[in-house]
Parts: structure tokens; C-alpha cells; sequence
């Protein structure tokens, strides 16, 4: 049987580090098809994307990935336990995907599912829920739950945010019950959330090169060369770098016109977190002065964030439950089109290649798609270019299709 490998992705944006992750699962497998769940516009760290999804989808087939589909909205602004469970759930759904393929900071998968278990455990829970009692956060409690539950050694592995993802990825698999194999590839070069030395010649993280962008600064040579094509034709035609604070103003505006009630509904709303930030957003200045006047210890600024943008763009509690009710395409080349063909054998839900298909899902399928829609709605006016900021764009999108040969 052809191996197909899915991979949960942001691409933001697409780097070297990211094309040695699909040539090492690819590698490591004697070969296979390669289908990318990426999330949209707007991404699990609360914020925008540097580019639009489109984009960073056809960068990513272009550069090595055959069939890249869309990771609905609630599922890409969760958590990463929800983010996981989107992104796992929408391959297993596919019917035909046989291995996921991730990178960690560690590359052995007997710890990775030694830890994934644990905390599928109840009784690791509770201590969990003992150690909030603390009044940290959630994750400071996990990694004392996992202390005394497994070691030091085996703890340490959730102070790594890709670690962390991996263990998700693990225990979505294990909970869907599917028969998809985990494979993990070590990282490679800067961490995650970590600045390279000047003189460094390892691949930089994505974090970094967002930071580069921002600057004015040009990244191509940390990008494949068809990645940074597209990324140029991009800039040159006013469609980015887009950042938070040229949305910045379409933001407020946005979280100024919602009612309490708004806030009340947003996914993690508990503990009166979110009447801060509906406090907040009526009276501060900036989208990060809001953030600032909201915080509490238990709530790390990730979650504020995903809150925050959440409300303003009309997530609600919920949303995110179970998996996605589509699968939507951004971008295929010839092996990625073949792959669909299959699929739409044997897909347990829609797999959308036209924007207007959406018009025939199921209420639950319409609502969410419309809600992206919406989204992209506001993303659009970061863009540079006046007149790329019409609206209702996302209705007019048409996947990227490259034409070539179905071999890898």
C-alpha cells in the first residue's frame, strides 16, 4: 500500500526547516504522497499569518508538499490539544492517510507516547487538578503532575513547545482510534521560540523570520527558493508581510461594538478572564495594552491572545468540539490531484475543491466556513494594496493546481 503522510502545519512561513521535515518523512518511508493540514489566515498563537493561506499553501507545494488542505478556524485559534484534534481528525477522516509525521525537540516516539499516555491517564489528571489548586498555570501544574507521575526526565519533555504538539498529536490518535502510524523527526536548527546567533548557519525557526519580515528585512535565504518566489510576488503585489498592527484598527473596532455576552461565550472563558478583557478592550488603547491589562498569572499570553482575536473575529465555546466538518483545498500539484481522487473515494466527510461547494454542506458545515469566511474578511485589510482589500474574497479563491509530473 502507498504510504500517504499527513503533517499539521502553520507554515508561517515556509522555511528550510519545514522542506527538511517533508524530505526526512519521506526518507524515512521509503517515499509517499504528502498531505498538509495548515491553518488559515489566522494562527494558533493568536495571531495573523505573514501571509495569506492561499499563499503559503501553493509556497508549500511548490517547495515539496503534494496536497495541502485547510485547518478550519475554531480548530486553528485552540488550544494545542484542540488544534491536534482538528488537525488529526481531518486526516483521519480522509480515509486513506496511513502515517503523521511531526517534528520535536525529542526524537524518541517511546517517550513522546510514554508521557501522551500519562496524561490520558485519570488519575494523572487529578494530580493536575491538585496542582492548580496552586494557582499557576496550566502548564506549570502539568509538569508537576508529570513529575510525580513519571520523573523528572520524562516531565522536562513538556517544556518544549513542539514536544508538547507531538504529545497532543499522540493522544488525538490514540483517542480517534486510528489506524494512522506516528513517525517523529527532530527538529533542526533555532527552537521554536528562540533568536539565532548572527553567525549561525542552522535553519531559522519561523518565529525569527516573522520577526525579520517585520523589519523590512529580506529572508530568502532562509527559504526554499520556490517558497520565497511566492512570498516576493506577494510583497511586490501588496499582499504582505501582514502583521497585528496593521490590523490593528479593524480589531478594536471589532472588540469595541461586542457585548459582555460576547466574551462570555469565547472557548476557556472561565474565571472571569474574559470580563477582564471585555474591560479592557472598551477602554485600552492598543490590542497588546488590552492583553496587558487583562492578564492573571494562570492564563499564559497565548491564551489571552486566541481569546482576544477569537472575540473579535465571532468564535464561540463549542465551535471547535470534534473534528472538522470539511476538508477544504488550498493548493495540489499532479500526485496531490491523484491523492483527491482517492479520497473522494473514501472520505468520511466533504472534501471541497470550489469555494461555492460550501453553499451544500450541513448547518454545522456552512457555519464554520462562513466564519472563516468572515475572517479572512478582516485579514485582507492588512494587505498594503487598496485594492486587494475587497471583500468576500475567500468566496472567489480557487485552489492552486500545479501541473507536472504525479511522481515524487
Amino acid at each position: 500500500m502507498e504510504n500517504v503522510i499527513g503533517v499539521a502545519a502553520e507554515y508561517n512561513p515556509f522555511h528550510l526547516g519545514h522542506l527538511y521535515h517533508l524530505e526526512r518523512s519521506r526518507e524515512m518511508l521509503g517515499g509517499g504522497t504528502l498531505v498538509c493540514v495548515m491553518s488559515g489566515s489566522f494562527v494558533q498563537r493568536g495571531e495573523c499569518a505573514v501571509f495569506r493561506k492561499h499563499a503559503r499553501a501553493e509556497a508549500a507545494v511548490r517547495a515539496g508538499a503534494d496536497l495541502v488542505l485547510e485547518l478550519p478556524l475554531p480548530w486553528a485559534l485552540s488550544s494545542a490539544e484542540g488544534f491536534a484534534r482538528g488537525c488529526v481528525g481531518l486526516l483521519g477522516a480522509l480515509g486513506v492517510v496511513t502515517h503523521m509525521s511531526f517534528g520535536a525537540e525529542c526524537a524518541d516516539l517511546r517517550q513522546l507516547s510514554a508521557v501522551a499516555t500519562a496524561l490520558c491517564d485519570p488519575e494523572v489528571d487529578a494530580m493536575i487538578g491538585e496542582e492548580l489548586q496552586a494557582g499557576d498555570s496550566y502548564a506549570a501544574a502539568r509538569q508537576r503532575a508529570l513529575q510525580r507521575a513519571l520523573g523528572g526526565e520524562l516531565a522536562e519533555l513538556v517544556r518544549e513547545p513542539n514536544n508538547i504538539l507531538a504529545i497532543e498529536y499522540l493522544k488525538a490518535l490514540d483517542t480517534q482510534r486510528l489506524s494512522i502510524t506516528p513517525i517523529v523527526v527532530e527538529r533542526l536548527g533555532t527552537g521554536h521560540d528562540r533568536m539565532s546567533a548572527p553567525e549561525s548557519d542552522a535553519p531559522r525557526a519561523a518565529r525569527e523570520l516573522r520577526a525579520l519580515l517585520a523589519a523590512g528585512q529580506d529572508i530568502s535565504a532562509f527559504l526554499p527558493e520556490a517558497a520565497a518566489e511566492v512570498y516576493r510576488r506577494e510583497t511586490e503585489q501588496g499582499r504582505g508581510p501582514v502583521t497585528m498592527q496593521a490590523l490593528e484598527m479593524a480589531l478594536l473596532a471589532r472588540l469595541r461594538g461586542l457585548a459582555e455576552a460576547d466574551f462570555a461565550a469565547l472557548p476557556d472563558a472561565s474565571e472571569g478572564v474574559e470580563k477582564r478583557l471585555y474591560r479592557a478592550a472598551a477602554t485600552e488603547p492598543s490590542f497588546d495594552a488590552v492583553l496587558a491589562a487583562a492578564a492573571v498569572k494562570r492564563y499564559p499570553l497565548s491564551r489571552l491572545r486566541r481569546m482576544l482575536l477569537g472575540a473579535a473575529l465571532g468564535l464561540r465555546a463549542g465551535q471547535a468540539d470534534g473534528i472538522p466538518p470539511y476538508a477544504r483545498v488550498l493548493a495540489a500539484n499532479a500526485a496531490g490531484t491523484a491523492l483527491l481522487r482517492r479520497i473522494s473515494e473514501r472520505a468520511q466527510i466533504p472534501v471541497l475543491t470550489k469555494s461555492a461547494a460550501a453553499k451544500e454542506l450541513d448547518a454545522r458545515g456552512q457555519e464554520i466556513f462562513s466564519l472563516g469566511a468572515k475572517a479572512e474578511d478582516l485579514y485582507v485589510l492588512g494587505f498594503g494594496a487598496v485594492a486587494e482589500r475587497a471583500g468576500s474574497s475567500d468566496w472567489r479563491s480557487s485552489p492552486y493546481i500545479e501541473k507536472g509530473d504525479a511522481a515524487r
